[in-house]
């Protein structure tokens, strides 16, 4: 279970830090980006560790990095303004 733990919390990491790396202008401060991933793989290990019980580690890793980029995506802003002109203008 310890495992399972540490290895969840460094995938949320790891997705995290990628994410800050490939999408800087997109995502909020990198703090709050880095805790998210964290927190959200952490949250989806103890989901799936909750629903099938030991022996599944693989599933559970899963399961933590859908939770992770699921509630890592919520931080998304949009690329650019959008810009729509009346019929009018």
């Amino acid at each position: 279970m310890l495992l399972e733990t540490l290895t969840s919390a460094l995938l949320g990491l790891a997705l995290a830090w990628t994410a800050t790396h490939r999408l800087p202008h997109r995502l909020p401060a990198r703090p709050l980006v880095l805790s998210t991933g964290v927190m959200g793989a952490l949250f989806g290990a103890f989901v799936m560790h909750s629903a099938l019980d030991a022996g599944h580690v693989l599933v559970v890793l899963l399961g933590a990095v859908i939770v992770s980029v699921a509630s890592l995506s919520l931080l998304l802003r949009p690329a650019g303004r959008l810009r729509r002109r009346s019929a009018t203008a």
